[in-house]
């Protein structure tokens, strides 16, 4: 296996394992009855605790430069705009319209990088937005259309989350100390006013912080400099599908059939498109194997065979 596809390997891994730690933030923040920039700066304080012991251990220096500013806006902008939008409107509006980032993705890096996407990424990104639309169908038409609008500019920070090893300068776990610093910040003064720091409310702003922020975004940042934007996004397409999965378990919301549907068109889809990817990487690596060894070993001629 070559170190390319290894290292690709590692990122799907580390984009994963991310999505599965941000899943639990539907549950956290339903069991917080704090305001939305509260729950956001909280968490956010935390998880630059996290981010920078994880920065010491691996020796990374800390830097700043415009490829980390605007990594940095676009994690703020992310990670609160989506709690704010979770407070406006439907808690399935909210993770919907956020989940409309691979398109973002595609569309940015093609205006902005000229990249052209391959038709593999616009199948894969139509099918994840299908099955999201179909887990979330019935909550639609009850969204307010603020937290709508919202969610939706949610979304296209969150694109710009997966690209930022894109931008000049890029640090790409910088901009997340960053970002989350910056949450950290623009919602103290509402977390100072909270009243309600009861034991659950302490317990899961702590896994909101330490897990689904801090640990996730070690892994995400680390992961996307292995793995091309589209698919580190589509990865993430899991975590709107263990979310509400999580707080049907444990608050007891029953999962519709339509849902369910919906949950296994994101899982098959991502799988699926992952593993076209791998088979796409290992075939030009085999051809490069076979040209290699026919330079080595030529083709005997006919004056090899005595002819």
């Amino acid at each position: 296996m070559s170190a390319a596809l290894k290292s690709n390997q590692k990122g799907l891994l580390l984009v994963f394992a991310a999505a599965l730690f941000m899943s639990i933030g539907g549950l956290c923040v339903k069991m917080i009855p704090w305001q939305a920039l509260s729950i956001n700066s909280f968490r956010s304080l935390l998880s630059v605790v996290v981010l920078l012991a994880f920065a010491r251990l691996s020796h990374h220096r800390l830097r700043l430069s415009p490829g980390v500013l605007l990594g940095g806006l676009a994690v703020f902008g992310a990670t609160t705009l989506y709690t704010v939008a979770n407070k406006m409107t439907t808690a399935g509006n909210a993770v919907l319209l956020q989940f409309t980032a691979p398109i973002f993705v595609i569309l940015f890096s093609w205006l902005v990088f000229r990249e052209k996407p391959h038709r593999r990424d616009i199948v894969a990104c139509l099918c994840v937005f299908g099955g999201v639309c179909c887990f979330f169908l019935d909550s639609l038409g009850s969204g307010r259309l603020a937290g709508d609008v919202v969610a939706v500019i949610a979304g296209v920070s969150y694109c710009w989350v997966f690209m930022m090893n894109k931008l000049p300068g890029a640090d790409p776990l910088c901009s997340a100390i960053l970002g989350h610093g910056l949450g950290g910040l623009v919602g103290l003064p509402s977390l100072v006013q909270e009243s309600q720091f009861t034991p659950t409310a302490l317990t899961c702003g702590v896994l909101l912080g330490v897990v689904q922020m801090g640990l996730a975004y070690a892994c995400l940042t680390t992961g996307i400099r292995y793995v091309k934007p589209v698919t580190a996004s589509l990865v993430t397409g899991i975590e709107p599908v263990l979310n509400p999965i999580l707080v049907a378990l444990v608050v007891g919301e029953v999962l519709t059939p339509l849902a369910l549907v919906g949950g296994a068109i994101v899982f098959v889809s991502v799988m699926v498109y992952n593993l076209r990817s791998v088979q796409g990487e290992q075939a030009p690596a085999a051809a490069g194997r076979k040209e290699t060894a026919h330079a080595e070993h030529p083709l005997p001629g006919p004056g090899d065979r005595g002819l």
